[in-house]
C-alpha cells in the first residue's frame, strides 16, 4: 500500500521504537550486559488489596534503582476535552451512537484491549485503542508527555470504519516495524451459520452486528440483513495516522480470516505470525511479496510433528503453504456476495450413520467434526474466507487450545507464543480429535504455558517448546503432577493455579536487550486476581508486577524501549468486575466497573 510505504519513511525518522526493533541498552550505561529487574508484589490476600491495582514501585536497569508506578491515561467513559468524545462510546456506520437493544442506553465499552503508542505523520504522540465487543470500536487520543515521562490524554475521537463495514472484536494488536497499528478481529463469525432468507448471523455474539448498520437484531423479514456480510469479519487490520483528523483503515483480507488474536510482524518487514484463538485453531505465517506492505503475500498453515510430550509437549514445525492472494482479490470476492455453500460441498455427519465419502475431506476444527469437498476454482476463496477449515484439509494442525499472545527476542531470533489452556484437542484422541490427524498428545494443564520457536533466518519457526508453565492446585483442573490446593481457611482458597507461577498466559511483550519476557494473565478461576508478570528468559526468575480487580483480564502488555526519550510498559484493564467467579464481590459501583488504559513506568528510554 503506497500510503504505507510512505509511513514507514517516517517512522523511520520517529522517536518511536516499539518492541519489533532491535533495543541495545539503557541509554544510561554502556554495559554490554543490561539488566533489569522488578521489585515485586504480593498476591492479594485481602478483600481491598483484590479490588485493588497493586503494581511494582521499583524497577533496577544496569544497577540503577528508578521509581514506577501504574498511571491511567483514560477509563473507559472519560471525556479528556470538551472538543474530545466519550471513550469507549461506539459509533454505527453513519456516526451515530449504539445503543443497548436491552434498554436502549448508550453503548460504552468497558472491553479496553490493545493499546499502541506511536508517532503520526504530523510527529505528535498518539494512542490507538481496541475496544473487544460487537459492533467493534478503536479509538485515536492525542497525547501529552510531561518532563517526568508521564503520558496524559489532550483529546479522544472514535475511529470511523465505515469504509470497511465496520470492526468486529477488536483484541490484542501489535506496532509494526515502519510504524502503524496492527490490530485484530478476533472469533470470527462462523459463516455457515448465516440465516438464508434473512441473512441473520446466527453465532456466538447474535446479530450484534446489525447494530452497526442502524438495524434491530432481530428481523424476520426476507433479506433483512442483506446489507451485511458476515466474510466482512475476522481480518487483520493495519492504522497509520497521518494526524488527529486522517487515519488510514485497511484491513489485509490476504492474511486469512480466523479468530485472530494478532499478527506480529518480524524484523525483515515481510514475515507475519498470527495467532488463532479458541479451540481446535492453528497456527499461521503470512509473508509479504514486498516489505513494510502486506497487501499481498502467501499464507502458510503449521504442523504439529510431535518429538515429546513431556510438560506442554514439544514439536517440529512443517509448514503447509495456502497459496497466494492480494487484498483486491479477495475484495472481488466480498463484493460479489460469495457464501459458505459457495465454496463447499459438505456431506452432513449429524446424520445417524453417515460417512465421509473419499471424495471430500474429514476435519475436526473450531466448528467441530465436518465432511468438506472445495468446490471447483474455490480454492483461493477457501484459504482467505475459510483459512482454518481450508488448513484442516490440507492437513495443518488445528488442534491447538487458546492460542494467545505472540512477540520476538531479537537477539536470539527467538519467539514466544503462549497458549492460555492445554485442553481440548491438545489431548490424546479426545471428542475434539474425532474426525481429525490426532497431531498433538500431551497432557491436559488447564493453567496453560508459554512456548518458544525458533527462527531460521528467513524467520520460519523451524520448532516449539515450552519454556513456563502454569501450576494447576487441584487434581479436577489440570494436570497429574496437581500440587495440594490451598486451605478452606487461606485468602488464596479460590486460586486454582499455583500463586507462585502463571495462570492462563495471553499477552506477551519482549524487553529487547534485557532477556525478559513479560507475560500477562487472561484468568478466572486459574488466578482469583489477574496478574502481569517478568521472566528472565535465562535466570527463570519469574516476578510478578501487576495485580487487577477482581474479573478483570489483563490485556494489552506491549514494550516501548524509546518513545520520544522514556520507555513504556503498557498495560490494559479490561472489564473489571466482568467476569466474576464464585464468591467473588460485586463492584461497589458502576464506576469500579470502568475499564483502564494506562502504562506501567515511566522507565529511561532503553535503547540507543
Amino acid at each position: 500500500m503506497r500510503k504505507f510505504k510512505q509511513l514507514a519513511a517516517a517512522a523511520a525518522l520517529s522517536a518511536v521504537m516499539a518492541v519489533s526493533m532491535v533495543a541495545c541498552s539503557d541509554s544510561d550505561s554502556d554495559s554490554d550486559t543490561p539488566t533489569i529487574s522488578f521489585k515485586g508484589v504480593k498476591a492479594p490476600e485481602t478483600e481491598t488489596e483484590k479490588r485493588s491495582i497493586l503494581v511494582s514501585d521499583k524497577a533496577t536497569i544496569n544497577g540503577k534503582e528508578y521509581s514506577i508506578g501504574y498511571h491511567t491515561i483514560l477509563r473507559s467513559g472519560d471525556k479528556p476535552s470538551s472538543d474530545s468524545e466519550v471513550f469507549g462510546q461506539l459509533y454505527d456506520m453513519n456516526g451515530n451512537k449504539v445503543l443497548n437493544p436491552t434498554d436502549s442506553s448508550e453503548y460504552v465499552s468497558s472491553d479496553n484491549d490493545f493499546s499502541s503508542l506511536l508517532t503520526g505523520m504530523d510527529g505528535n504522540m498518539y494512542m490507538i485503542s481496541h475496544f473487544e465487543s460487537v459492533p467493534a470500536g478503536m479509538y485515536l487520543t492525542k497525547l501529552n508527555q510531561n518532563t517526568s515521562g508521564v503520558l496524559t490524554a489532550e483529546k479522544t475521537r472514535h475511529i470511523d470504519f465505515s469504509g470497511v463495514k465496520g470492526g468486529w472484536v477488536h483484541c490484542a494488536g501489535s506496532v509494526t516495524p515502519w510504524g502503524t497499528h496492527l490490530g485484530s478481529e478476533e472469533y470470527e463469525p462462523n459463516a455457515k451459520l448465516v440465516d438464508a432468507t434473512t441473512g441473520k448471523f446466527n453465532d456466538t455474539y447474535g446479530n450484534r452486528m446489525a447494530l452497526y448498520f442502524g438495524l434491530a437484531t432481530n428481523l424476520t423479514t426476507a433479506g433483512a440483513y442483506a446489507s451485511m456480510n458476515i466474510y466482512d469479519y475476522g481480518w487483520q487490520t493495519e492504522l497509520a495516522v497521518q494526524n488527529y483528523s486522517n487515519v488510514t483503515v485497511t484491513k489485509h483480507y490476504t492474511m486469512g480470516r480466523v479468530a485472530h488474536e494478532l499478527a506480529y510482524v518480524m524484523p525483515d518487514k515481510k514475515t507475519a505470525y498470527i495467532s488463532d484463538d479458541g479451540t481446535n485453531v492453528g497456527l499461521f505465517r503470512f509473508v509479504a511479496d514486498t516489505a513494510a506492505d502486506l497487501s499481498s503475500g502467501t499464507l502458510y498453515a503449521a504442523k504439529w510433528n510431535q518429538t515429546s510430550a513431556a510438560g506442554a509437549g514439544s514439536a517440529d514445525l512443517t509448514w503447509i503453504s495456502l497459496g497466494h492472494a492480494t487484498n483486491a482479490e479477495v475484495k472481488a470476492m466480498l463484493n460479489a456476495k460469495v457464501k459458505y455453500t459457495d465454496i463447499f460441498d459438505e456431506v452432513d455427519l449429524t446424520v445417524s450413520g453417515a460417512t465421509c465419502p473419499t471424495t471430500h475431506k474429514e476435519i475436526n476444527t473450531t466448528y467441530g467434526r465436518q465432511c468438506l469437498m472445495v468446490k471447483t476454482g474455490m480454492e483461493k476463496a477457501a484459504s482467505r474466507l475459510e483459512t482454518r477449515r481450508y488448513a484442516a484439509m490440507l492437513g495443518a494442525t488445528t488442534e491447538f487450545r487458546k492460542m494467545e499472545g505472540i512477540t520476538h527476542d531479537p537477539a536470539k531470533n527467538v519467539m514466544y507464543l503462549a497458549l492460555s489452556e492445554i485442553g481440548n484437542g491438545m489431548l490424546d484422541n479426545g471428542s475434539n480429535d474425532a474426525g481429525g490427524p490426532n497431531h498433538i498428545k500431551v497432557a491436559k494443564n488447564t493453567c496453560g504455558a508459554v512456548y518458544a520457536l525458533d527462527l531460521d533466518a528467513s524467520y520460519v519457526a523451524k520448532n516449539m517448546y515450552p519454556v513456563i508453565a502454569g501450576k494447576p492446585l487441584t487434581t479436577d483442573y489440570g494436570a497429574a503432577d496437581n500440587s495440594q490446593a490451598y486451605p478452606s481457611t487461606s485468602a488464596f482458597v479460590n486460586n486454582k493455579c499455583n500463586l507462585d507461577g502463571i495462570a492462563n498466559p495471553d499477552n506477551l511483550t519482549f524487553m529487547p536487550g534485557y532477556k525478559t519476557l513479560i507475560i500477562g494473565e487472561d484468568t478466572g478461576e486459574g488466578h482469583e486476581n489477574d496478574m502481569i508478570w517478568s521472566y528472565n528468559i535465562e535466570t527463570k526468575a519469574l516476578t510478578r508486577i501487576q495485580t487487577t480487580p477482581f474479573g478483570s483480564e489483563t490485556t494489552s502488555p506491549y514494550f516501548y524501549p524509546n518513545y520520544h526519550g522514556f520507555a513504556y510498559l503498557m498495560s490494559v484493564i479490561q472489564h473489571p468486575y466482568g467476569e466474576a467467579t464464585a464468591g467473588m464481590p460485586a463492584a461497589n459501583s458502576a464506576a469500579d466497573r470502568r475499564a483502564y488504559t494506562g502504562f506501567v513506568g515511566p522507565f529511561p528510554a532503553m535503547s540507543k
